[in-house]
């Protein structure tokens, strides 16, 4: 079932990432989307839940109430849909392959394309973090294994891309940094696989909060593909 309900006491992408977050850890609640700028949610849920134990759920500050029901049935995106959503992804990437290729048409090689890419992987995709840093932990805490139980690690993940990426470029500390890749996509990719196999449907942050992405299986290509190159260059340096 799908309703929909107003949201009243929303001033930021925060609160919409927080009231997303806090709506989404109900049982039985499939999905829950929010507009700040509609200033509404969408609830897709197994079964009707009540107005008072969803008000429980969220911060005094914010005051829900129910607008309408869409329909009975939870509605399905189509592969066109759910393309049409990830090609600002694509697009990031086809550019990031594009100058890695650039920067080492007439010298470095594999290993340098490698570098760069994963350089540039994390400069642009902690800039997209970085438009909203405030949004960013409750979204990335829906899906990552360490932001769940450590709350501070959302707020300095967007640091750590940002440095992992200057490294990278900068060819400083390359070992240390290909380590700390290891780790942390290695465990961001299980809790996405985690995510993919209980058919959850959330809001992806790779790229942030400013852009909408859906949790599809684009997202763990991505991070497997980092984690490929980074297990290629340990292999070479070691």
């Amino acid at each position: 079932m799908q309703n929909i309900y107003a949201i009243e006491g929303m001033t930021c992408n925060g609160c919409r990432a927080e009231v997303e977050s806090r709506l989404n850890q109900i049982d039985h609640i499939q999905n829950a989307q929010v507009s700040l700028e509609k200033g509404e949610v969408v609830i897709d849920a197994e079964s009707p839940i009540s107005m008072t134990e969803l008000q429980n759920s969220l911060p005094a500050k914010y005051v829900i109430s129910q607008k309408n029901v869409v329909s009975t049935t939870t509605k399905v995106e189509s592969p066109s849909s759910e393309l049409h959503q990830l090609f600002p992804l694509f697009l990031i990437f086809g550019y990031i392959i594009g100058a890695s290729i650039l920067m080492n048409y007439n010298a470095q090689g594999l290993n340098g394309f490698m570098l760069d890419f994963m350089g540039l992987f994390y400069i642009v995709f902690s800039f997209f973090k970085f438009l909203d840093l405030k949004g960013f932990p409750d979204s990335f805490r829906m899906y990552d294994p360490i932001a769940k139980k450590i709350p501070l690690y959302g707020w300095i993940y967007p640091f750590i891309e940002l440095t992992l990426g200057l490294l990278f470029l900068m060819r400083l500390q390359i070992l240390i940094a290909l380590i700390i890749t290891l780790v942390i996509l290695g465990v961001t990719t299980i809790g996405v696989a985690k995510v993919l196999l209980d058919k959850k449907s959330i809001q992806c942050a790779c790229l942030g909060t400013a852009l909408k992405l859906p949790m599809t299986k684009a997202t763990l290509i991505e991070n497997s593909v980092m984690l490929v190159m980074a297990i290629i260059m340990l292999l070479n340096i070691i």
